[in-house]
């Protein structure tokens, strides 16, 4: 699944930020959100902030205030916290704190200084007490899983932030996870058919802001493809089923398109064993080494004209040989 809240590091900024914002929303949006806070440091003073890793980087702190100087708590504050706790391991926790408080004296003033600098305490505390959670019993490729850590990080946080807090920092990472737990449930449900999957998953992506479905869209319907097409075959669903299922997912232009790389495969998949047949066949036979060789390269170039196919042909030999599972697309 994509990185969030379950891998208890930095998650990643699923939004794309536009490029092609027409200047007065720029203005608009500039207002909704604050004036930068900071003082602008030389770059020589800001390297000192940095770990050996960062020195190639500008420190990550776009802290905003209000009208009134007062700090606006977004998910740009926590990236400026992150940046200082990623040196965890190049520099002692220590180290990392002292260097931040010493980082906002020079960047900040009052009232955001004393501001920012308490909800870093509270995010310091909070990240420690999130790795000594305990791991939730269920089976962790069950819904259940995620949802009880989910549950759990969330009751952690109303312990040391605020709502407003809480929805600055987190709102963003929040709506993510909701939206994995909730794929994850749709497809543990086993009074659903796999259709019916497919069309709740659906249901559920597009209630997703809209700047996230492009980067998540071939992401999610890849895998749900592969998920509910897996469980259709292991029961010995039909091809209408699986029509159905593709249908209710991607919709109908791109079933056909699925359709069509099937009948690929399935002709891909006939040939090679086809020919991995003749082959054994060949280098079973009495015949001697260079007269086996000469047999099998005939074999091939009258199965494969195509270069390339021979280039990936070469894989499933190997593996052939070896014994293993041959690796054919599912």
């Amino acid at each position: 699944m994509p990185k969030g809240l379950f891998n208890k590091k930095t998650p990643l900024i699923w939004r794309r930020e536009s490029t092609e914002t027409p200047p007065a929303s720029e203005k608009a949006l500039e207002q909704q959100m604050g004036q930068l806070a900071s003082t602008q440091l030389p770059a020589s003073q800001a390297l000192g902030f940095a770990s050996k890793s960062q020195q190639d980087t500008q420190i990550n702190c776009q802290i905003r205030a209000d009208a009134s100087n007062r700090l606006i708590v977004n998910e740009q504050t926590k990236d400026c916290f992150e940046y200082f706790i990623t040196q965890y391991g190049e520099k002692s926790i220590e180290q990392i704190k002292a260097d931040f408080l010493s980082y906002t004296k020079i960047s900040y003033k009052e009232p955001v200084l004393s501001q920012l600098n308490d909800l870093w305490a509270r995010y310091i505390d909070y990240r420690s007490k999130l790795g000594d959670l305990q791991a939730p019993t269920a089976d962790k490729e069950s819904a259940k899983y995620y949802q009880q850590i989910l549950v759990n990080t969330q009751n952690l946080r109303k312990k040391f932030f605020s709502d407003y807090e809480i929805q600055g920092l987190f709102g963003t990472q929040d709506t993510y996870d909701r939206y994995t737990v909730d794929r994850l449930e749709i497809m543990d449900n086993q009074k659903l058919s796999a259709a019916e999957k497919a069309q709740k998953l659906k249901e559920l992506f597009e209630q997703l802001p809209e700047d996230w479905k492009e980067n998540l869209q071939q992401l999610n319907q890849l895998e749900d493809l592969r998920k509910l097409t897996a469980e259709i075959k292991a029961r010995g669903g039909s091809a209408q089923e699986i029509r159905q299922m593709r249908t209710n997912l991607v919709g109908p232009e791109a079933t056909q398109r699925l359709e069509t790389l099937d009948v690929q495969r399935n002709d891909w998949k006939g040939k090679v064993n086809q020919y991995l047949a003749e082959r054994d066949t060949i280098l079973k036979s009495n015949l001697s080494d260079s007269a086996k060789q000469r047999a099998v390269e005939q074999l091939k170039s009258q199965q494969f004209a195509n270069q390339q196919e021979q280039l990936r042909l070469q894989t499933f030999e190997t593996v052939h040989d070896q014994g293993g599972k041959l690796p054919f697309a599912n």
